[in-house]
């Protein structure tokens, strides 16, 4: 049913839901799941020799340990696991990533870490559900 599942993570709570999730169906469907970790450059500006190069640099770090994580999570599962770390805004990041690996679904935390309204999905979260052109599934 799925052969490729897509799961972005930023190491939050609903993010952590989402890899278990996806990580469970992976070994369901005998399926490659392939991560995400997406730095949100947007946000700093492209690093240029600035106290902005520092954060990324912190946040490209976050985000590897995550995958490398998420990575070792998959073994007690069975599943194949790819990783990506890249740049840009989360959620069109996660849309290419969709169609670069033809994931057949996203699996998603219906929140992410900056979001702090209890109980409402998150406008990375909303955005891929909006726009994706395939299954979206929200942990």
């Amino acid at each position: 049913m799925y052969d490729t599942i897509l799961v972005p993570t930023d190491g939050s709570d609903p993010a952590n839901r989402a890899v278990e999730h996806a990580l469970a169906l992976a070994e369901q469907y005998d399926s490659h799941v392939d991560a995400l970790y997406c730095v949100e450059t947007y946000r700093y500006g492209e690093p240029a020799l600035s106290s902005a190069e520092i954060v990324l640099n912190d946040l490209e770090e976050r985000g590897q340990a995550l995958l490398n994580e998420l990575a070792e999570r998959a073994d007690n599962y069975g599943a194949e696991v790819s990783t990506c770390l890249c740049h840009g805004r989360p959620w069109e990041e996660i849309l290419t990533r969709a169609d670069t690996v033809d994931a057949d679904l996203i699996v998603i935390g219906y929140q992410g870490q900056s979001h702090s309204r209890g109980g409402k999905i998150g406008s990375v979260a909303e955005r891929v559900v909006r726009s994706a052109d395939r299954p979206v599934l929200t942990a």
